[in-house]
């Protein structure tokens, strides 16, 4: 287990470690307009989450028929190795192709679910999920700041150097660490299934159903304040040093999942995962209205530290539910459908709360924000009280 938290922990933070500098390495390829740097800031950030959307589910199917192990280490040997090649390139397409071949094998930390997840006695798999959660959520949380702290002391190159190493070491530990105890199916009907009834069987399940259309609209919620949190702090501050407490605001976030992510899964063990994730989403609800009202720093690493602990809980409370839910040899293939929709969700979530802010305020967008968790734990909760009439529905349209 501490194998794998510490390889989610990297895998993650390298897809968000470029933040705080990204659109400043793309000053040094030439001299070019405002414009032209924000726009391709976005472009390059964003594609990495679009492949990624696009191949989650291909990696998990393939994991679930030739074992999850073996795409570990070729995921996360495609990660480091683009990362590293990041090191020597010259233009703005070259990093935009990189980065767009990092999602082609972002893979990884789906797979790393699924294999602990087949590994995982199910009445503990909440507690044990939540536990790998805390390395992947935080490690995507913390790495806006460890990107920053690396840049500014050894500079873009080095930066990219010591991040890949990393990444290749966590695979060695992966390749000699992990012991995959492959599971003989318990029947025949769950021998094989194809995509289409992969697909067929998501549908025809109501709640797992609106558990992966949640997982976008969470993540989609989650993202639209990063890309601005650092402008915000500058609100409230106006200090010079705003990349350091720009990193602060992003990091509580990250200290608050270490913290509750496990007791949450725990929880769900005990009293039903869905229940929890409906808790959850009240309670980001909540959270997200003062950050709207702060009117200094240190109330909004408050209360990004408490939305931290909430939030911390929703991931491995849904995966430990699609876990239960789904059949062993499609919960590779399943997990990577609900991995797909949170990327999607990171492309759909920075896009949205830069045009609310551009329009309104970017306080408009934590409210607009709070709104989203609100609406979908009502979704969910009337799933809960109402499940007859939700199969009712299915079965009619088919």
């Amino acid at each position: 287990m501490f194998i794998m938290w510490f390889a989610n922990f990297f895998v993650a933070a390298s897809a968000t470690m470029v933040l705080p500098f990204l659109s400043l390495f793309i000053e040094t390829f030439g001299n070019y307009s405002d414009s032209y740097v924000q726009r391709w800031s976005g472009f390059i950030f964003g594609i990495t989450f679009l492949t990624a959307f696009l191949v989650s589910p291909i990696w998990g199917r393939i994991g679930d028929k030739y074992g999850y192990k073996p795409i570990l280490i070729l995921t996360g040997s495609g990660i480091a190795t683009s990362i590293l090649l990041m090191s020597f390139v010259e233009s703005v397409q070259g990093l935009f192709i990189l980065r767009m071949f990092m999602g082609l094998v972002t893979g990884f930390i789906p797979t790393s679910m699924a294999l602990i997840s087949s590994q995982t006695p199910k009445e503990i798999a909440g507690r044990t999920l939540g536990t790998l959660q805390t390395g992947t959520v935080s490690g995507g949380l913390l790495g806006p700041l460890l990107g920053g702290m690396l840049a500014d002391s050894f500079g873009f190159t080095y930066t990219f150097f010591i991040t890949a190493g990393v990444i290749y070491l966590a695979v060695l530990l992966v390749a000699f660490g992990i012991k995959e105890k492959k599971k003989q199916p318990k029947s025949d009907k769950e021998k094989s299934y194809s995509r289409k009834e992969v697909l067929a069987y998501i549908v025809q399940k109501p709640m797992l159903l609106k558990i992966m259309l949640l997982s976008l609209l969470i993540q989609a919620a989650n993202f639209s304040i990063q890309p601005l949190l650092t402008l915000y702090v500058g609100e409230l501050t106006g200090a010079a040093n705003l990349a350091l407490l720009a990193g602060f605001a992003f990091s509580a976030t990250g200290f608050g999942n270490l913290l509750a992510s496990r007791n949450w899964g725990k929880l769900g063990d005990k009293i039903g995962y869905e229940k929890v994730i409906v808790l959850l989403m009240f309670l980001s609800s909540l959270l997200f209205i003062p950050q709207a009202l702060s009117t200094s720093l240190w109330q909004l690493v408050l209360f990004r530290f408490l939305f931290g602990m909430v939030v911390g809980g929703l991931i491995p409370c849904m995966t430990a539910y699609i876990r239960s839910a789904a059949p062993l040899s499609m919960q590779g293939e399943v997990l990577g459908y609900n991995v797909s929709f949170r990327f999607l969700g990171n492309v759909i979530g920075p896009a949205m709360g830069g045009l609310i802010s551009s329009f309104y305020s970017i306080s408009t967008v934590f409210y607009v924000t709070s709104f989203i968790f609100l609406c979908s734990g009502i979704i969910l909760l009337y799933g809960i009280t109402h499940p007859q009439r939700a199969e009712k529905t299915v079965e009619s349209s088919n």
